[in-house]
């Protein structure tokens, strides 16, 4: 277990310094984002968290373009599971309610 831990450190240190990189070069950002997906992840609040999870998962170009959406229901600890695709009406939906959607650091 510790030499995948080693390994993940490493790897997140490169990936650092790699966005570090992005950082000071406009054009190596560019040619890094270029090849980026962006995936979130949305935990929806509900009545019972021990019995019920969902969640919306938005993916998205480096643009921020909305490409697609699903949408997983588990049950049980996750013994029982669904996921269904979003279609494109209800991206739409999705789409205007994170409009204004920024990622910032808590100060």
């Amino acid at each position: 277990m510790a030499d995948i831990e080693e390994a993940a450190a490493k790897k997140l240190k490169s990936r650092i310094r790699k966005f570090k990189k992005t950082t000071k070069d406009e054009e190596e950002k560019q040619k890094f984002f270029e090849q980026l997906g962006v995936m979130i992840a949305i935990a929806l609040p509900n009545k019972n968290p021990d019995k019920q999870d969902d969640r919306i998962t938005l993916i998205a170009n480096p643009e921020g373009k909305l490409l697609y959406a699903f949408y997983d229901y588990e049950e049980n600890e996750g013994q029982d599971a669904a996921s269904i695709d979003i279609g494109e009406k209800d991206l739409k939906v999705l789409a205007q309610a994170f409009e204004d959607f920024k990622i910032e650091l808590d100060n």
